[in-house]
């Protein structure tokens, strides 16, 4: 069972996204905040993560960042999930080294669309 870490600090933004990966046949690790998401990266070694940019402590890019430059976790795919959707904001999450980006409010078909073309 592959395994996803959601960092995001919404309570209801992360139910909405556990519901639709568990339901997908995944299993879900959960941030808060950019320091849990960057420890529990180190800590579980997921398959992929999902980051949201704005978040408490340190946000999305910085995290991002951090994750990538280990060179145990830098293989990890991160898919930014995010509100920030205006233009050159998918190429600022890509510069800090996401993977891929996916702008909310999203469809869940197409969040799982994205979240199967970084496993397979």
């Amino acid at each position: 069972m592959k395994r996803i870490l959601v960092v995001e600090d919404t309570w209801h933004n992360r139910k909405i996204l556990r519901d639709l990966l568990t339901r997908a046949g995944f299993e879900v690790l959960e941030a808060v905040n950019g320091e849990e998401g960057i420890a529990q990266a180190e800590q579980h070694r997921p398959d992929l993560i999902l980051m949201d940019i704005q978040l408490p402590l340190v946000d999305g890019y910085d995290a991002t960042r951090r994750i990538k430059g280990n060179p145990a976790l830098h293989h990890i795919p991160i898919i930014a999930v995010t509100s920030y959707a205006l233009a050159g904001d998918e190429a600022k999450t890509r510069e800090a080294g996401c993977d891929g980006y996916v702008a909310k409010p999203f469809s869940p078909r197409s969040l799982l669309a994205k979240v199967q073309e970084y496993l397979t």
